[in-house]
């Protein structure tokens, strides 16, 4: 078995299209006023890290991940005033109160967001900003055909009698959630809308990369390498059965972007 399933190539096949949402997700950063230091928790390769941190001008920005593959992959970048460290974004809080903090795309891998969440904005400067982006696609076959051949033999057995769930499924809150959330740590004016992007893939066969770098890292992790391909193959017929074998295909992704700022 692997103790990590991530693969920094395997993830960054489709930067361009994980890269939309992180985008639209900085665009929600309220600039009146200087962003000194900010930490992306679930920072991956770190590119993203980098750029957004440039964009801003920020004095000192931090990357924190628990992948060792992506880590290693972002010290690579050395850009000044950037560091990158190895950490538990679900219990994860700032030693010094920092002025933005970035989500993208992995709130959703742990639970009790209530609590998460409120670590987060307790780290907060005042007038510090948070803004997260989670998955809400746990309804799409891309998901739920992963699921159905985690159930089958003999990958069931290979992962313990006991495939691990969903993690969108099992975490993530409904949008109107969210904005309590927030607006309960005392956040201003939350900010929080559901949005559907529109990803034209080359064919279905290219949603099963898609999701073997993000999604079926989770049956990765727990599966002897030789049970990977097989899983991967019986995952591709089980989604061509529900959505047909396409070129192109539009695979609609649900995310929910969230923003608020401390008085």
């Amino acid at each position: 078995m692997t103790s990590d399933a991530w693969n920094p190539d395997t993830y960054e096949r489709f930067a361009g299209l994980r890269a939309r949402p992180f985008w639209d997700l900085a665009d929600l950063i309220d600039t009146s006023t200087p962003i000194r230091s900010m930490v992306d928790l679930g920072c991956g390769t770190g590119e993203l890290t980098a750029a957004l941190a440039a964009r801003l001008a920020v004095d000192g920005a931090v990357g924190v991940d628990s992948s060792p593959a992506m880590l290693a992959k972002a010290e690579a970048i050395g850009q000044r005033g950037l560091r990158f460290e190895a950490g538990d974004i679900a219990t994860w809080s700032a030693p010094q109160s920092v002025d933005l903090i970035v989500a993208n795309a992995s709130l959703h891998w742990v639970p009790h967001h209530v609590t998460v969440i409120g670590n987060w904005v307790r780290s907060l400067a005042s007038g510090g900003q948070l803004i997260v982006q989670v998955p809400a696609n746990a309804d799409h076959p891309s998901h739920t055909c992963s699921a159905a051949v985690a159930e089958r033999e003999p990958f069931r057995s290979a992962m313990g009698g006991t495939p691990p769930p969903d993690p969108v499924a099992a975490n993530v809150l409904r949008p109107e959630d969210y904005a309590e959330i927030l607006f309960d740590l005392g956040v201003t004016d939350p900010h929080v809308r559901l949005q559907v992007y529109p990803q034209l893939m080359e064919s279905t066969s290219h949603v099963v990369e898609w999701t073997s770098g993000t999604s079926l890292t989770r049956f990765f992790k727990l599966l002897p390498d030789e049970l990977h391909a097989p899983f991967v193959d019986e995952y591709r017929a089980e989604l061509f059965a529900a959505v047909g074998d396409r070129a192109p295909y539009f695979y609609t992704f649900k995310r929910i972007l969230m923003s608020g700022r401390l008085p």
